[in-house]
């Protein structure tokens, strides 16, 4: 299993950025009848956390996650990294090859080593 960090251009500021989580959705309920005092928070998904991300990078964000799903798995870690899981080397140059075909030089992915 090979991980790779994410990373967009800006559509504001055209530097390459990576979207993270810094905290946790909290979603809760309203009443028609009563008060309900009940929250959750939850994580976005990596797939949720690029759909947020339309008007803010310069490429369509369902483009995007469709491209990655057919290689790998979006991830949002506890580092607050995006992340993408193939299985292999062989993957992970296809789907290289996938996003310079359909997003030029605006999208990229850069392998996290593992120590140790």
């Amino acid at each position: 299993m090979i991980r790779a960090r994410v990373w967009f251009r800006c559509a504001a500021v055209h530097d390459a950025v990576m979207p993270i989580l810094v905290k946790p959705a909290l979603i809760g309920w309203k009443g028609k009848d009563r008060r309900i005092d009940l929250t959750i928070e939850r994580e976005f998904t990596g797939a949720e956390l690029i759909g947020r991300m339309k008007g803010w990078i310069t490429i369509d964000p369902k483009q995007a996650v469709e491209v990655f799903q057919r290689h790998g798995r979006l991830k949002c870690f506890e580092t607050q990294e995006l992340v993408v899981e193939v299985e292999d080397g062989e993957a992970l140059e296809a789907l290289r090859a996938d996003l310079t075909a359909n997003f030029g030089d605006q999208c990229d992915i850069e392998p996290v080593r593992r120590d140790g």
